[in-house]
């Protein structure tokens, strides 16, 4: 951003766009015309908060990716994750879901069964965390951690929560990719949130009140990326404020997106592509959930 009119410590403030997904709406921050990537995160979208009334439900049918990892974090709510792997996990709020494509896996996600017998408010985070070169063939693979397994920090007013990797001296237990680091902040009134000065990307996203940015004034739905440089503080303001904070190294080099697929590889991109396209369950590739196998998402028609 040339001529930026913030403080020094910012790169850049990313305005969230709407995007579809499964027939609902969906803010993406990531990827975006200032930033493809923030450390490995490629991929982030805030889901509602949205009430889900008489049966209504979210229903993301069965879909692939390649050379990724999917980060699946609520505030509200309940999914019900089914993998080709034979996962079948519920995910709640505080939980951590990390699905490791690497050469290639399918997934679903659906509020289904319980979830349907009352209203439900459903708010989260789904992220893709790019894959280094040496795991985008590695065999797929799914972890779960509950709410109580993440590490929380408190201290003046903040708490935090530490969703993946290292910081402030925490290390979450779900494993990571790469370099990294993914933590949600609660904030009251006027509390000071330091953010880490060793990571060579960082950035805060605004799910709710605002924060200062020395003289800056921020609202929710704001993806804010620093500069990497020394410690640097952001303040809640009046309401406080909840973040979430993400970063971690940068990746060797840019990654190839088309649709749900991630590679460092355009050749990797189309086979995947042949290969979801060939419908092939039983000898390709990809395989349907062995629970979830009655429809899944065709292969879009769009230009690579």
């Amino acid at each position: 951003m040339c001529g930026s009119p913030f403080s020094d410590e910012l790169e850049t403030v990313i305005v969230p766009r709407a995007s579809d997904i499964g027939g609902f709406e969906v803010q993406r921050a990531l990827p975006s015309k200032q930033r493809q990537m923030v450390g490995p995160f490629i991929f982030f979208d805030e889901m509602g908060p949205m009430e889900f009334l008489n049966g209504r439900s979210l229903d993301v049918l069965p879909h692939p990716h390649i050379g990724l990892a999917t980060v699946t974090y609520l505030m509200s709510g309940r999914l019900h994750h089914r993998d080709s792997l034979g996962t079948r996990q519920w995910i709640e709020p505080g939980d951590v879901n990390l699905m490791i494509a690497g050469q290639g896996i399918t997934h679903s996600e659906r509020t289904d069964g319980i979830a349907l017998r009352g209203p439900q408010a459903l708010h989260g985070i789904q992220s893709w965390v790019a894959l280094p070169e040496y795991l985008e063939d590695a065999a797929p693979s799914f972890h779960h951690a509950g709410g109580n397994d993440a590490p929380i920090l408190s201290d003046a007013g903040a708490q935090v929560r530490v969703i993946l990797g290292d910081l402030y001296g925490a290390k979450a237990g779900v494993p990571t990719t790469s370099e990294m680091f993914y933590a949600e902040a609660m904030l009251e009134a006027g509390s000071v949130l330091p953010l880490p000065g060793n990571q060579e990307d960082r950035a805060i996203y605004i799910l709710s009140g605002a924060v200062t940015v020395g003289a800056d004034r921020f609202e929710a739905g704001r993806l804010l990326v620093f500069h990497p440089k020394d410690a640097l503080t952001v303040r809640a303001e009046e309401s406080g404020a909840r973040l979430l904070l993400l970063g971690g190294a940068t990746m060797n080099g840019p990654r190839h997106i088309w649709w749900n697929f991630v590679s460092s590889s355009r050749e990797k991109i189309q086979e995947a592509k042949a290969q979801w396209r060939a419908t092939d369950w039983e000898n390709g590739l990809f395989h349907l959930p062995p629970d979830d196998n009655n429809a899944f998402v065709p292969l879009p028609v769009r230009r690579a």
